[in-house]
């Protein structure tokens, strides 16, 4: 994870990518989208070094959204497959490398083995505050909030919060992204632009870059491109600048 090359300044601090193209890209050769599905493995170890030898320090992927159960059950079992497998192979390294590591979304309707994964992928990195990793997997932002209103109602119905003193910071703490810093640059592949359901509330004020590169060809390079559009953007954040025309 050392960061051999550094990328334009500024950095943005957290950067969200929704992986999208797998299938496009399987069937241009001819393959099953299965075939897209582990490629596009093998483009989150590439983009996950990446970042790291870019200079970044939080990631969050889009794998699996709570739309994606509307798919055939084979593709979503690949999916699941695909899961188990990177963290088997690739916990241990992560963890060596300082890469915290955590899933975002819902848990309660996975199978218990994909639980128990999850689980141990967080407890064995949590230790780690090198570079933060998370998957966003079973994950939905409007899913993500209900369940964040679930529990504050809760918690006022338990007299541990007064409603009437919650802001926006009291309210980012019951989301699934609690510590993380908001996202500061959101990247869609495939030359698809709309949001998905992602991240929300987390990117109310990230740039975003879409591209036409399907996910499985998603390298370094693409992601430094990537970067050096985020570093040539004036962010105000609803403000403006002084010398700015009315």
């Amino acid at each position: 994870m050392a960061a051999h090359t550094q990328a334009p300044e500024p950095l943005p601090r957290h950067v969200a990518i929704v992986m999208d193209g797998n299938g496009r890209w399987a069937a241009k050769r001819g393959r099953p989208r299965a075939f897209g599905h582990r490629a596009g493995v093998e483009a989150v170890r590439r983009a996950v070094r990446a970042a790291g030898e870019l200079g970044l320090t939080h990631l969050t992927l889009f794998g699996f959204s709570t739309e994606n159960w509307r798919r055939p059950a084979e593709e979503i079992d690949a999916l699941f497959d695909l899961l188990r497998r990177f963290v088997q192979a690739d916990l241990d390294k992560l963890d060596a490398e300082g890469v915290r590591v955590r899933i975002l979304g819902r848990r309660d309707n996975l199978n218990d083995d994909i639980q128990q994964i999850v689980e141990n992928a967080e407890a064995q990195t949590r230790h780690n505050d090198r570079f933060h990793l998370a998957i966003a997997f079973n994950y939905g932002s409007r899913d993500e909030l209900v369940r964040a209103a679930r529990k504050m109602a809760a918690a006022a119905v338990a007299g541990e919060l007064d409603p009437a003193s919650l802001d926006e910071a009291g309210f980012g703490r019951f989301l699934d992204t609690a510590d993380l810093p908001d996202v500061d640059l959101v990247i869609r592949t495939s030359g698809e632009q709309r949001t998905s359901n992602f991240l929300l509330w987390q990117a109310a004020y990230a740039e975003y870059v879409f591209i036409e590169t399907l996910w499985p060809d998603f390298d370094k390079s693409v992601l430094a491109d990537c970067l050096a559009q985020y570093a040539s953007r004036d962010r105000r954040f609803g403000a403006v600048k002084l010398n700015d025309p009315v």
